[in-house]
């Protein structure tokens, strides 16, 4: 197996798990524009004014624009958001059947071509690794259809070799499911795999897994020291996989 050095330490990885959002594309780029959408969307179709309530509920900052670590809109799934958004506006004074009607008309999801922002030259990144005979996975709690989109419009989709996503029917991360269905499905033993991740719960099922190694990634939700404690090492973004 290729050894690689990241920051300070190194390790030989059969296998390595993305994350997607805030570790291969920047987070805050597609999903506080997103969020602040939802807003004006549900504000017409409910006729009332919520965006405090959702963005408090989300887990946006509006001031700073940025989406707050270790949020539901950090880490939760589409359909969890939905379901959220739904109670949001039945909180603010919207009957339960209105409320998911509302929801309904205003729910949309990012464009993931036009709003993912690569947060590395990632078809440089994922041939080098596949060069070096490394597997490569994502782990996303994004949906499937949206994320193969994703990967496609970023170039990256035919060297990604395992995807498994929210909608998958697994627990979510912090849960070890996704990554040890990766490591399943090609044939790797966690301890022998490597995962890079932006927030607390990616580097909790990577531990959770079993797996090897843990990178954690300054490119998304969460600082140094929220990372700290579960990542093997911290670098700034995924470019500091690439060997040039």
């Amino acid at each position: 197996m290729a050894l690689l050095r990241i920051g300070s330490r190194e390790f030989s990885p059969a296998l390595i798990v993305f994350d997607k959002d805030g570790t291969l594309i920047d987070f805050n780029f597609m999903w506080a524009s997103w969020v602040v959408e939802l807003a004006q969307r549900l504000e017409r179709a409910a006729d009332v004014s919520l965006a405090r309530e959702l963005y408090e509920a989300m887990g946006y900052d509006a001031a700073r624009h940025n989406v707050i670590a270790g949020s539901p809109l950090a880490a939760h799934s589409m359909a969890n958001l939905f379901t959220l958004t739904a109670r949001v506006i039945h909180k603010v004074g919207l009957s339960p059947d209105a409320a998911l009607r509302a929801t309904n008309d205003a729910w949309f999801a990012p464009n993931p071509v036009t709003m993912a922002r690569p947060l590395a030259d990632l078809p440089k990144l994922f041939s080098q690794l596949r060069a070096r005979a490394i597997l490569i996975g994502v782990a996303t709690s994004d949906d499937r259809a949206s994320t193969l989109e994703t990967l496609r419009a970023l170039g990256i989709s035919e060297m990604v070799n395992a995807l498994v996503s929210a909608d998958d029917g697994l627990p979510n991360k912090p849960a070890p499911d996704m990554l040890l269905r990766v490591c399943e499905e090609l044939n790797v033993a966690p301890a022998s795999a490597l995962m890079v991740g932006d927030s607390v719960a990616d580097m909790q099922s990577a531990r959770a897994a079993g797996i090897g190694f843990r990178v954690g990634v300054l490119s998304g939700v969460s600082s140094e020291p929220d990372l700290q404690k579960d990542a093997d090492t911290i670098v700034a973004s995924v470019a500091a996989l690439m060997t040039n």
